[in-house]
């Protein structure tokens, strides 16, 4: 039979429904950045970036012939006036073409960081006694041109597992509230890259639109399937590097005569045993106890070997194939 609800029935309902959701957590949303990307993206590219950095410690210990560190400090999704907030002003900023992309990402070096690369290039130290906050001349700006290209260089071969990604300087600017690239709501992806030469420690700041990112998305699953093959690839390999030391006991036996136990306690010298096989049969050969090959019992010089014809089954990798001879030592029956 069906019942109507009474109101109290339906009151209770909505109760506890609302206790419900109470409990959960709300997490606001932004409508002014639909171009959000997903936590696992982020994950991809703080990765990627990881690569980044670990080809840049190499490439500026080079440049700049003087021992540095750098670190990955973070990778998040801001608006991109929250990113120009962060910056010091005035610093270097420069403003990036991402063809094949439309759009522009932002690369951005601290003063802190600055100053000391220019004193190397100049012939000192990079020992900076007090702060230096001024705007770049254009001859500096000029000077900082092979650090730059390194940068870039670097970004470009790291992307290249994900896509080809031109980046290319098509400005410099000194205030970040000049460097009106992209709209202040737009949602970028930054990326904060530590760098500490000596006792100065300065930081290379990337942004990068997350609407170009999005775009991206199939080829970074693209690059982490091809990634988890290729490891895959070199497990196999590895593991069998470590069998090659691994022995086995290979065993020739001719099959297929049975005969009784009074049979053969009755046997003595001299007694005659006849085979139900020619001598051209062919031999099984037993490689720790399973029949992996079938042939024939050959010499090879003052030892005995076994000449391979067949393979019962698929062989394992590094595995002896048809037409070569393994050695069997004279014991073996």
């Amino acid at each position: 039979m069906s019942r109507q609800l009474s109101q109290q029935e339906i009151d209770a309902v909505f109760q506890s429904s609302h206790s419900r959701q109470a409990e959960r957590p709300v997490v606001l949303f932004d409508f002014r950045r639909p171009d959000r990307i997903p936590k696992s993206q982020i994950r991809a590219i703080q990765l990627l970036h990881d690569t980044f950095v670990r080809n840049l410690i190499s490439s500026l210990s080079v440049y700049l012939r003087s021992y540095l560190s750098i670190n990955l400090v973070s990778v998040e999704q801001l608006a991109y006036a929250e990113f120009l907030e962060g910056l010091p002003s005035p610093t270097c900023l420069v403003s990036l073409g991402l063809r094949p992309y439309d759009g522009n990402g932002v690369l951005e070096l601290n003063p802190t960081l600055v100053f000391p690369v220019l004193e190397m290039l100049l012939g000192g130290t990079g020992k900076m006694t007090t702060a230096v906050q001024r705007e770049l001349s254009e001859i500096e700006q000029k000077l900082l041109d092979g650090l730059i290209r390194i940068i870039l260089h670097d970004l470009r071969e790291t992307w290249k597992g994900v896509t080809e990604v031109e980046f290319t300087v098509e400005a410099m600017e000194t205030e970040p509230q000049l460097m009106r690239v992209m709209a202040p709501n737009e949602a970028v992806v930054t990326v904060g890259v530590e760098v500490r030469i000596g006792e100065s420690v300065g930081m290379i700041n990337i942004a990068l639109p997350s609407i170009i990112i999005k775009m991206m998305r199939q080829k970074f699953d693209q690059q982490w399937s091809v990634r988890r093959t290729q490891a895959n690839d070199q497990d196999q390999a590895r593991f069998l590097y470590r069998l090659r030391e691994a022995s086995i006991c290979l065993e020739a036996r001719l099959e297929g005569l049975g005969i009784s136990v009074r049979d053969l306690l009755g046997l003595t010298e001299g007694n005659l045993v006849e085979f139900d096989r020619s001598a051209g049969c062919p031999v099984e050969l037993i490689a720790n106890g399973k029949r992996q090959y079938v042939g024939q019992v050959v010499s090879t010089g003052r030892r005995r070997g076994f000449f391979v014809d067949q393979i019962r089954q698929p062989a394992a990798h590094g595995m002896t194939r048809d037409g070569v001879a393994l050695s069997v030592a004279p014991g073996a029956s």
